[in-house]
C-alpha cells in the first residue's frame, strides 16, 4: 500500500492584514491522506484491518473418539448392523471485527483420506467399500461433506457466518461428530440365497479434519487447526449360530484417540469440493474365483 500526503495550503488573514516585506505567512488548511489497496481509494476513516491468523482466538479446543465400544445390532434376518463410538470436536471462537462488504464462514472441513471396508463370507469372496480414485492414489483424500454444503462438514452447528461490517469481536462455537452405523448383509450381496455366510467384517478408516476461517468474498482461507483421527472395526462372525448370537468384536475394543497437530497440515483440492466420499465410494463383491463385479456404483 503507497501513501501520499497532500498538503493544501491558503495565505493566512494575518498575512493579509500585516504584511511582511519579501515573506508570505501561510496556514495549513487541510490534510488528506489517500491510500491504494487492491486498486482502490479508500480513505483512513473507512479503511480497516486485514484478518489474519493471529487475530482469530480459538480456546477449548476439543477432539475425543467416545470411550465406549463400538455397539452391534442383530435385530434383522438380512443385515447385521453396528455403530461406532462417536468423533466429536469442537472450540470456541472469538472473530475480530469484519469489514464493510465481508462475510466470513468459521467452521470443520473434513476429508477421508484411508479406507479399508472388507466383508468376508467364508471361503466365497468378499464385498469391499472402495474409494477408487484413494485406492488407486490418484488423491490424497476425498471430501466428507454432507453432499450440499460444500466444503464444510455440515451446515448446522458445524459452521457459523459472520456478515460485516461488525464493530466488535464476535464470539460462538463450532461443533461436529462423525460415526459409523452400516449394514452388512448376512448372505451374499450378489447372491438369491438368504442363507447367512458372513464370517468376517474389517474397517479401518482415516480422517483429517481442519478448523478453517473462510471469507467468501475473496476465497481466502485461514487454517486455525489440524486433526487427524481414525476409526477401526473388527467383527468376528459365525453365520451356524442362532440370530442374535452370531458376532462378536475381537482386537481392540476402544479406540485410540485423534490427535491434534501442532504444525498446520495444507486443505488438499479434492478435500474442497465434490464428489463427497458417500457418492465416490463403490460397493465391490471380489469372488475368491472369477472376475470382480460392481454391485453399486458410485453416484
Amino acid at each position: 500500500m503507497h501513501g501520499l500526503i497532500v498538503l493544501t495550503l491558503v495565505e493566512s488573514r494575518s498575512a493579509v492584514l500585516f504584511p511582511r516585506p519579501g515573506r508570505l505567512t501561510w496556514l495549513l488548511l487541510t490534510i488528506t491522506f489517500t491510500c491504494t489497496a487492491m486498486g482502490c481509494i479508500q480513505s483512513i476513516a473507512c479503511n480497516k484491518s486485514r484478518i489474519k491468523r493471529e487475530n482469530i482466538v480459538v480456546y477449548d479446543l476439543s477432539a475425543t473418539i467416545d470411550h465406549c465400544p463400538t455397539v452391534i445390532e442383530e435385530n434383522s434376518p438380512i443385515v447385521l448392523r453396528y455403530k461406532t463410538p462417536y468423533f466429536k470436536a469442537s472450540a470456541r471462537i472469538v472473530m475480530p471485527p469484519i469489514a464493510r462488504n465481508e462475510t466470513w464462514v468459521v467452521g470443520w472441513i473434513q476429508a477421508c483420506t484411508q479406507m479399508e471396508f472388507y466383508n468376508t463370507y467364508g471361503d466365497v469372496g468378499m464385498s469391499s467399500w472402495e474409494l477408487p480414485q484413494l485406492r488407486e492414489g490418484l488423491v490424497r483424500a476425498i471430501s466428507d461433506s454432507d453432499g450440499v454444503s460444500y466444503p464444510w462438514y455440515g451446515n448446522t452447528t458445524e459452521t457459523v457466518t459472520i456478515v460485516g461490517p461488525t464493530s466488535k469481536p464476535s464470539r460462538f462455537i463450532v461443533s461436529m461428530n462423525d460415526n459409523f452405523y452400516p449394514s452388512v448383509t448376512w448372505a451374499v450381496p450378489v447372491s438369491e440365497s438368504n442363507t447367512p455366510l458372513l464370517t468376517n467384517i474389517k474397517r479401518d478408516q482415516s480422517f483429517t479434519t481442519w478448523l478453517v476461517a473462510l471469507n467468501t468474498t475473496s476465497k481466502e482461507k485461514i487454517l486455525l487447526h489440524t486433526i487427524k483421527w481414525r476409526m477401526k472395526v473388527d467383527i468376528a462372525v459365525d453365520p451356524s449360530l442362532p440370530l442374535g448370537s452370531r458376532a462378536r468384536l475381537v482386537g481392540r475394543v476402544h479406540q485410540d484417540q485423534p490427535r491434534v497437530l501442532t504444525r498446520m497440515e495444507p486443505i488438499t483440492a479434492n478435500a474442497m469440493g465434490r464428489p463427497n466420499a458417500n457418492d465416490a465410494q463403490v460397493l465391490m463383491w471380489r469372488p475368491r474365483r472369477g472376475p470382480p463385479l460392481v454391485v453399486i456404483p458410485p453416484k
